[in-house]
């Protein structure tokens, strides 16, 4: 079905974004490395409360570049949920580095801290939790983990920027945290992503790496003087009018956030009323933004049906996230098996992530609403 009745997301948009972006084509130069690249990161730098932060072309290439920057590489481990978007893991195999699957705590859906130790070894390099759907991990225990091992704390953040845990914004308690700006994001540039970092050494790493290695005093396109590579780098730039579309997206944040959890209060409290379901509610003394709006159900079968009932009248759903161990790629690479961690084989068996963006329809939410309701009534 290609003609959703409510699909999972819809981007929100206004007349800043267009006026933003005109002004970058309007001008017919600085396409790329414009200035409102720079603009755009000492903002978000200032939004999220780091000294420093380098855009990219994508969440995947800011953590590729981020393990990169701190000197992960062969032989090195870095422990990861498998609970996640599976660019978490790939990352650290792109530096040839080594993925340790741990598992996750029932409350935020982020890596368990009491887990953790038993997992280091002398090998490990890092910690990279994932913050789930618009919430933080409980990100203070495992900088705890971190910390007395001194370890690498790097945040998996792509979800949540704007999600505040114990009064500070995500992202502010890590080395160094990595941010997307797909289009399924709390706010986009269509494709896009961020580190935010204290670290000016680890700042100068990463721009570096992001543009070929190449160091610039000046746009590289409107310098008549030969450039010196002083290391070996890639293509990840941010283009100019994503940047500019992202300076548009980030002045309306706090706005946009508030409509998805004046939403989410909505299905929550319409939904919360059958004991089959447990809604997403903010715990562990972290904010919900809910870039996703993913419920669990009692049973694997109930959520299956659920599912397939939904789809059938024509409301998008997804599963987010099917265990990344468990994909055929890691299976056979690192001879994975069922039933390694318990709690996300089990937590991914039972959840189902809804439509959920800030301009949801009074009528696409009760349409939500009333088939869920339906649904339950046809199996009681």
């Amino acid at each position: 079905m290609t003609d959703w009745k409510v699909p999972l997301y819809k981007i929100f948009t206004d007349d800043e974004d267009l006026r933003h972006v005109n002004d970058v084509i309007k001008r017919g130069k600085s396409w790329a490395i414009g200035p409102e690249i720079e603009q755009f990161e000492a903002e978000l730098g200032s939004f999220v409360g780091k000294k420093f932060c380098v855009t990219f072309n994508s969440g995947t290439s800011g953590l590729h570049a981020a393990l990169q920057a701190f000197g992960i590489g062969i032989n090195d481990e870095v422990i990861v949920p498998s609970f996640s978007f599976i660019s978490t893991a790939n990352s650290v195999l792109f530096v040839n580095g080594t993925p340790i699957f741990s598992d996750i705590e029932k409350d935020n859906f982020g890596l368990d801290a009491s887990l953790l130790e038993q997992k280091i070894t002398t090998k490990t390099k890092a910690i990279m939790p994932m913050d789930y759907s618009g919430q933080s991990c409980k990100i203070h225990e495992i900088n705890d983990i971190t910390t007395k091992n001194d370890l690498l704390l790097i945040e998996d953040a792509a979800e949540s920027l704007g999600c505040a845990i114990n009064g500070k914004m995500v992202g502010t308690h890590s080395d160094c945290a990595i941010f997307s700006f797909t289009g399924n994001k709390v706010m986009t540039t269509g494709e896009g992503g961020a580190v935010v970092t204290d670290s000016e050494e680890i700042y100068e790493k990463l721009k570096l790496i992001r543009s070929h290695g190449r160091i610039d005093v000046q746009n590289y396109f409107e310098n008549p003087n030969i450039s010196d590579y002083v290391n070996i780098g890639y293509n990840w730039r941010m283009p100019t009018m994503s940047a500019a579309l992202g300076l548009a997206q980030l002045s309306k944040l706090p706005k946009i956030i508030k409509m998805r959890k004046d939403n989410a209060n909505y299905l929550s409290s319409r939904i919360s009323k059958h004991s089959e379901i447990e809604v997403p509610i903010p715990k562990s003394g972290s904010d919900h933004i809910y870039q996703m709006y993913t419920i669990k159900l009692k049973t694997n079968e109930i959520r299956d049906k659920l599912q397939g009932f939904l789809t059938e009248n024509g409301i998008f759903s997804k599963i987010y996230f099917s265990p990344i161990h468990l994909t055929k790629f890691y299976m056979q690479k690192f001879n994975l098996k069922h039933g390694m961690l318990p709690v996300t084989e089990e937590i991914s068996s039972k959840i189902l992530t809804l439509p959920m963006f800030p301009n949801m329809t009074l009528e696409e939410k009760n349409l939500i609403v009333s088939t869920i309701d339906e649904f339950f009534e046809s199996i009681s």
